[in-house]
């Protein structure tokens, strides 16, 4: 029985080839944020709530209404997780 098929709900379900599994949005965007400021986010992802008044509170609520830019939010920070790993020497 693989982990995910897992029933018992005492035992933690895992997913250890998903790299956002117990990771908040929250967490992701404030993250980003830190890492490349509003500016830089708004020109790598070309959507209005990092590029007109920006706040984690306003991203937030519009990620979590627009699949499609959650995904480009999520795919940048599993890039930039794969960039420190390259960077600290862990693979």
């Amino acid at each position: 029985m693989s982990e995910l098929q897992n029933k018992d709900p005492q035992q933690p379900r895992t997913q250890k080839n998903n790299p956002l599994h117990g990771i908040t949005l929250k967490q992701v965007v404030t993250e980003l944020e830190a890492e490349y400021g509003w500016q830089e986010l708004g020109l790598r992802i070309d959507i209005r709530c990092f590029k007109s008044d920006p706040s984690i509170k306003s991203s937030l609520r519009f990620l979590r209404q627009t699949p499609w830019a959650r995904e480009k939010v999520e795919a940048l920070w599993v890039k930039l997780q794969a960039r420190k790993q390259v960077w600290s020497g862990k693979s």
